[in-house]
């Protein structure tokens, strides 16, 4: 498979380097033996070619733990300011965050969205694994809710495979707001890919975006079995933001 590699305004995508792999294999091994993973149809990713893996978003440990179970290498799209923060801390965010494969990106919308879309596109265009969460921030409270249509419009331009994740329990060992994992167990439960073939050349339409997208929720809906809330966690968010003030 052949994708187009777009230049407009996208990070630089580099290939995995020492750091990446220097820290996959010390911190895998520990990770496994301290949090012991049970994994769920890790056969569904594929062993070779561009593919996207859609999670859910519980925990700021979701980042780590699904690029530890997959063979390959996985790609995230981070926030950016995990990678300009000062000082020493600032320093090993952005260290860490690069040796787990992350990659910045500019979540304020408009141009900066576009060049979110060139960042992954650029790394599916290498044939590679990007992981997504649609749901563009981590829930609140635990709950499913209504994904952005970005994801939508990602695979369909690169007319890629899209394999739905569902990651369980580790709000519980990594709450939001908390700095350091207790310690416990974690489910992360990999469906069987969904194709999205019968929409080439749809990119552009509305209300294509928002099937594909709900389509992706349902099915992650059903692997972890989370109460769905049909609003963005954004929204939400910035309700209770305001009511607390």
């Amino acid at each position: 498979m052949s994708i187009d590699e777009p230049d407009d305004g996208a990070a630089e995508v580099k290939r995995p380097g020492a750091l990446y792999f220097l820290g996959r294999v010390l911190m895998a091994p520990l990770l496994k033996l301290v949090y012991r993973p049970r994994v769920i149809g890790k056969r569904n990713v594929p062993k070779q070619g561009p593919v996207i893996l859609a999670s859910n978003h519980l925990s700021f440990i979701d980042s780590i733990f699904l690029p530890l179970i997959v063979d390959r290498h996985v790609s995230f799209l981070a926030k950016s300011d995990y990678f300009t923060r000062k000082g020493l801390k600032g320093w090993a965010t952005k260290t860490f965050m690069k040796a787990t494969g992350q990659l910045p990106i500019d979540r304020s919308g408009g141009k900066a969205s576009e060049a979110s879309l060139n960042t992954g596109l650029k790394v599916l265009a290498r044939g590679e694994i990007l992981g997504i969460y649609p749901e563009g921030t981590r829930s609140p409270d635990g709950k499913l809710y209504r994904g952005r249509t970005g994801v939508a419009r990602m695979i369909l331009e690169a007319g890629v495979p899209v394999v739905p994740v569902a990651m369980v329990d580790t709000a519980e060992i990594m709450p939001i707001g908390t700095r350091l994992p207790k310690i416990g167990r974690i489910g992360i439960i990999i469906g069987e890919p969904l194709d999205f073939s019968r929409f080439d050349g749809m990119e552009g339409d509305r209300f294509i975006l928002r099937s594909v997208t709900d389509e992706i929720m349902y099915r992650l809906h059903a692997l972890g079995a989370q109460e769905y809330v049909d609003v963005y966690a954004s929204t939400v968010k910035e309700k209770r933001a305001s009511l607390s003030r």
